[in-house]
């Protein structure tokens, strides 16, 4: 049987919680508060169930792989993130479901993490601290749509343009992974930096 480990209902200050155990389903929330703990993961998401609460002054270190997780329902602030996140989306949303509106991101720093195909929604970009190349990112990628179709892109990375420039609503930047990203697009590092250089809206 599958143990279920609950963080919820409660506020827990200046604590190390590993998140380990592949044979665990674990429970943020509801209503916890994590203020200046260590948060380490080495699950997949499937098994990271994030409800509802607050990460405050956390530092969130992925030490595998973190795919395809929503953030939507939890407020992040202040925090650090370290390792690889592919697929997540940071900060609410108002198109889903009551609890997506709930969260929210600010004055957080990714500086130290890998994005591939990660999203932010409804916050203040100014406050995120992204990380560098090889990573890049696209800032407010649907006011520079015409400019960025109208651009030559190697390989078929013009596909990902497209996925890009006609995000969710409430989509405010989208941050890849430029070596991973290449080679799905046919396409070299070089080669994708040679054509973001110049391009409107980007941060590498």
């Amino acid at each position: 049987m599958t143990p279920n480990i609950h963080y919820e209902n409660r506020e827990i200050e200046g604590e190390r919680l590993e998140l380990t155990d592949k044979k665990a389903i674990y429970w943020l929330g509801p209503n916890v508060t994590l203020r200046r703990c260590t948060l380490v993961t080495n699950i997949s998401a499937r098994w990271l169930l994030l409800v509802s609460g607050s990460l405050i002054d956390c530092t969130i270190h992925a030490k595998s792989e973190l795919k395809t997780l929503p953030w939507a329902p939890m407020s992040v602030k202040g925090c650090r993130f370290k390792g690889r996140f592919t697929g997540n989306d940071f900060g609410f949303r108002l198109d889903l479901f009551d609890r997506e509106k709930a969260g929210g991101i600010e004055d957080c720093d990714f500086s130290e993490a890998q994005l591939e195909g990660c999203r932010f929604f409804n916050c203040d970009m100014t406050s995120i601290r992204l990380p560098r190349w090889p990573c890049f990112t696209f800032l407010d990628a649907r006011r520079h749509a015409a400019e960025l179709a109208r651009r030559a892109w190697p390989g078929s990375f013009d596909s990902v343009i497209r996925t890009v420039c006609d995000p969710p609503n409430g989509t405010v930047a989208s941050a890849w992974h430029a070596p991973t990203i290449a080679k799905k697009s046919d396409t070299t590092v070089e080669q994708l930096r040679a054509a973001l250089e110049g391009a409107p809206g980007i941060f590498m």
